[in-house]
């Protein structure tokens, strides 16, 4: 079994309504990738998404790890944090990103300002023959 990334950029998702953005992520996630997904989902989108996946758990998906990174800048000067919080409201939720996989796969996921660290499931690669 190999590990795949899966990078969605914000634009592939921003024009989608929340139950298609929902769907396209579980199905993305049930093929056993690992999403990165540009931004941020809405509050109400990932209550959304944890409700559709305990429904959806069965003997193949064990459901989901899910975690959001948001760089916070507490020492950002008042004008950059004014020209960030337009841009946002402009453009969409895209500062910070969303990293969502499969719990079989993902067993956990740690973070802090400086770091990620995602610690997967020992997976067995079968090496190739010579």
């Amino acid at each position: 079994m190999s590990l795949t990334l899966q990078f969605i950029p914000y634009i592939e998702i921003e024009d989608l309504d929340s139950e298609k953005r929902i769907t396209k992520l579980l199905k993305i996630v049930k093929a056993n990738k690992i999403i990165l997904l540009e931004g941020r989902l809405k509050g109400n989108e990932e209550t959304e998404l944890i409700r559709r996946t305990m429904e959806e758990i069965d003997d193949k998906f064990k459901g989901i790890e899910l975690s959001v990174i948001f760089p916070d800048k507490k020492d950002e000067a008042l004008f950059r944090k004014l020209k960030s919080m337009l841009i946002q409201a402009l453009m969409g939720d895209r500062k910070g990103f969303t990293i969502i996989g499969p719990a079989t796969i993902v067993k956990e996921i740690k973070q802090d300002p400086d770091k990620i660290q995602l610690f997967t499931e020992d997976l067995k690669i079968p090496r190739k023959k010579r």
